[in-house]
């Protein structure tokens, strides 16, 4: 028995003989089957072909980015948060091996998983096994879960606070159950929102955006953006950090609002 992994979209799915038929998380409208057919890999493959590692940067202090190189699947960056005595991984990738593993566990290693939506659920059981520790995921989401384990707790409601003063939020759009991650301590206390791409930053870094499906290029309606803008509006923080290594770095709060207000002036035109 295997645990494929698709690699348009790097999930994991629960062990079976043969590849699955096709991705559930592909297969729908916020994703895409590769044009040439879907393809499984495993992440022994993936270690046994000695092509992929995984890169850690400093960004900040207490905060490192994750990426896998070469790119893989989606290509998003998940985050180390180091948070008082409590280091949240934020999103997570596919790729896992024991290099990663000693260097995560030389910063001081992993307490718990939080992941914004089902795009980046990807390894994630992996991971939590790693490390022993629980998966954070919004209830809303659940329908998403490729592989079970009882590693992943499924939290409801719109807030779930953390160790470390450290808190997730969920906003919905792109996903029902869509979050962020909210770091009232970072950048020196003025506050750091994760947001996977949940808000996304856009190409200008003063700006940022909201999607139903990026891949796809359908809109959330305007109602819901209103909604996300409201949802944030009273969390304090001046910094962004997306899935992509994008960051607004300052203003990042007053960037949320001026960017909704004119996504829903564009739509209304």
């Amino acid at each position: 028995m295997t645990a494929y992994i698709c690699t348009t979209c790097g999930t994991q799915n629960s062990s079976s003989e043969l590849p699955p038929a096709r991705c559930s998380i592909c297969d729908e409208a916020r994703q895409f089957v590769n044009p040439d057919g879907q393809a499984w890999t495993t992440l022994a493959e993936m270690r046994d072909g000695k092509t992929f590692r995984n890169m850690i940067s400093h960004d900040e202090e207490n905060l490192y980015s994750i990426t896998t190189e070469p790119e893989f699947a989606i290509g998003q960056t998940a985050y180390l948060v180091k948070a008082d005595g409590f280091n949240l991984l934020w999103d997570c990738i596919t790729y896992l091996d024991d290099q990663t593993l000693q260097q995560l566990e030389e910063l001081g290693g992993i307490d718990a998983i939080g992941i914004s939506h089902p795009h980046y659920y990807s390894a994630m059981v992996e991971w939590a096994q790693a490390f022993h520790v629980p998966v954070y995921l919004h209830a809303d989401d659940k329908e998403w879960v490729m592989r079970s384990s009882d590693s992943i707790h499924f939290w409801s409601g719109e807030q779930l606070k953390l160790a470390g003063g450290l808190s997730l939020h969920r906003l919905g759009g792109h996903f029902q159950g869509g979050t962020v991650l909210h770091w009232a301590s970072g950048n020196e206390g003025k506050g750091i929102l994760l947001t996977g791409d949940i808000i996304q930053v856009a190409a200008d870094r003063r700006w940022v955006s909201f999607m139903y499906s990026y891949p796809n290029l359908i809109p959330l309606p305007a109602a819901k953006v209103q909604d996300i803008a409201h949802r944030v509006k009273d969390l304090k923080f001046d910094r962004i950090y997306n899935a992509f290594h994008r960051v607004v770095k300052e203003n990042a709060a007053e960037s949320v609002q001026k960017s909704a207000e004119r996504y829903i002036k564009a739509l209304q035109a």
